[in-house]
């Protein structure tokens, strides 16, 4: 018995737990308001504050992904992104069926120029313009957090 259990733990459970985080690539979509810098949040799907963002996209470099979800979760129909992460944070995605994974999460900054108000995720989330320094005090991830905070400044 002992012998099964080592040869299940050695070939399957532990390449598991050390496997990498998966990674995702985030928005930070951003636009000059009447009061200065404004960056764009939306509602995760349990209501939390997030940026834009998901898996990496076949046949699109990552701010090309990015882009892509800056348009189907936020509406934002046209932007100019980094061509390189301005950070990242570790994260642990939730899904629907309440299992999570280890999550690292790349950052690409994005100007809005365009955004719609009919996008394809617009009946599912919430969105919000706030300076900087708030959207940091409403996001819940830490890393995020300081990546928000040092856009601030």
């Amino acid at each position: 018995m002992t012998s099964i259990f080592r040869s299940a733990w050695a070939g399957v459970i532990e390449p598991l737990l050390k496997r990498p985080p998966a990674l995702q690539l985030a928005a930070l979509c951003w636009r000059n308001g009447a009061n200065g810098r404004e960056v764009l949040l939306i509602t995760s799907s349990n209501g939390r504050w997030i940026l834009p963002k998901g898996w990496p996209i076949d046949g699109l470099t990552a701010p090309e992904a990015a882009l892509q979800e800056a348009w189907e979760e936020a509406g934002v129909k046209t932007g100019k992104a980094s061509k390189s992460s301005m950070g990242a944070y570790d994260c642990r995605k939730r899904f629907d069926s309440g299992s999570e994974i280890p999550c690292r999460t790349e950052v690409f900054e994005v100007e809005a120029i365009e955004v719609a108000e009919d996008y394809p995720e617009s009946e599912m989330r919430k969105r919000r313009w706030v300076t900087p320094a708030d959207a940091a005090e409403m996001v819940a991830e830490p890393g995020l957090k300081v990546i928000l905070a040092a856009f601030a400044d």
